[in-house]
């Protein structure tokens, strides 16, 4: 897949626009403002940085003004049950190329309401095939929640698609996320791009992967073994007892250890 290939090659606000509120206080929407578009040169992108940075924010906007519901699922499921979306996707605009033959939104924080809307639509007496035939054939209700996850990965997500995901790792151990790894890589090869918010050491060292940290420096693009989660992780495990030491002992934050 090349640049031009891609189904959405930049990210960027809309010339003249102020989104207000707290909108207007996040970092990406600053630095969108002042420093101009975000290109997506890979066919997978790593949205990071710190909760409140505003990732998920604009990985749900960006959902959103591709046409994706903004609780999740693909381009055709329409359901609501709590409008808690921000105003962010009515400023976004998209540069993109051609429509992708699938995709899908992943919000882990309302999963469960897409897989309650998947059950809702198979009980229908019209229902035939079954939706969550897609999904493996079990209904997602049924599994654990990182077995879920699992399910839409391996079975759902078809390729020629994009696939929006945020926090796919928040209910995987890290042996599933490392076959979310290798699951990422077959949808690669079969011409998929993936825009990813994450915290997942695992995930963000996707070979090739852009990796775009959030902060109050702006955006910017990072290697993997520049980014605040790969170094504090390797100064933990260098030496974990005395961190946790001095962590107790002063009350520190990670950052002053």
């Amino acid at each position: 897949m090349t640049h031009d290939d891609r189904y959405i090659r930049e990210i960027w606000l809309e010339e003249g626009t102020k989104p207000g509120g707290y909108l207007s206080r996040l970092p990406v929407v600053k630095s969108l403002r002042q420093n101009g578009g975000l290109k997506l040169n890979s066919p997978v992108t790593f949205l990071v940085g710190e909760n409140g940075s505003g990732k998920s924010t604009l990985l749900e906007a960006v959902a959103v003004a591709f046409g994706f519901n903004a609780e999740g699922g693909s381009r055709n499921f329409c359901f609501s049950t709590y409008g808690s979306h921000s105003e962010l996707h009515r400023y976004l605009r998209l540069a993109k190329g051609l429509p992708p033959e699938d995709g899908f939104f992943l919000r882990a924080e309302s999963f469960y309401n897409v897989a309650s809307y998947i059950e809702e639509l198979d009980s229908q007496p019209a229902a035939a095939p079954l939706i969550k035939e897609a999904y493996g054939g079990e209904s997602l209700h049924d599994q654990s929640h990182g077995e879920s996850f699992l399910s839409l990965a391996l079975h759902r997500l078809q390729g020629n698609g994009l696939y929006i995901l945020d926090e796919p790792e928040a209910a995987l151990s890290p042996s599933r996320q490392m076959t979310l790894l290798t699951r990422i890589h077959q949808l690669v090869k079969n011409r998929s791009q993936l825009i990813i918010a994450t915290h997942s050491l695992i995930l963000m060292a996707y070979p090739g992967a852009d990796i775009y940290v959030l902060s109050d420096r702006g955006v910017t693009l990072t290697p993997y073994e520049q980014t605040e989660h790969y170094l504090i992780t390797r100064r933990f495990l260098n030496q974990p007892r005395a961190m946790m030491e001095r962590l107790f002992r002063d009350n520190l934050d990670i950052n002053d250890v």
